[in-house]
């Protein structure tokens, strides 16, 4: 299982609360897992690391509206595979819930 952790650092569209105890979770769960600043930012330079994301495979992304992150990925000529991929909307469900489902 591979997770991803969106940090919204430019957009601040995610609650710092949530943001901050999902990370903190995270991090102390013991299980591996890669952050990054802002995932729409780097689909705006289109940053090759998208590609290798979306190619991941069985990934956890916890980050904004799952239609939101999808488009994002497609936008920068990445798209997200159909399956496989889960979704993890911080702007609506508790950290516990983002880490719970993340950790599953």
């Amino acid at each position: 299982m591979k997770i991803l952790y969106c940090n919204c650092t430019f957009a601040k569209v995610v609650p710092l609360d949530v943001k901050k105890a999902v990370l903190r979770q995270l991090s102390d769960s013991g299980q591996a897992f890669d952050a990054v600043a802002d995932l729409c930012d780097m689909s705006a330079r289109k940053d090759p690391a998208l590609k290798k994301i979306a190619e991941g495979g069985c990934t956890k992304i916890a980050a904004c509206y799952p239609r939101a992150v999808k488009w994002l990925f497609h936008a920068a000529g990445n798209p997200l595979p159909d399956e496989g991929i889960e979704v993890l909307n911080m702007r609506e469900e508790s950290a516990d819930d983002i880490v719970r489902k993340a950790l599953s």
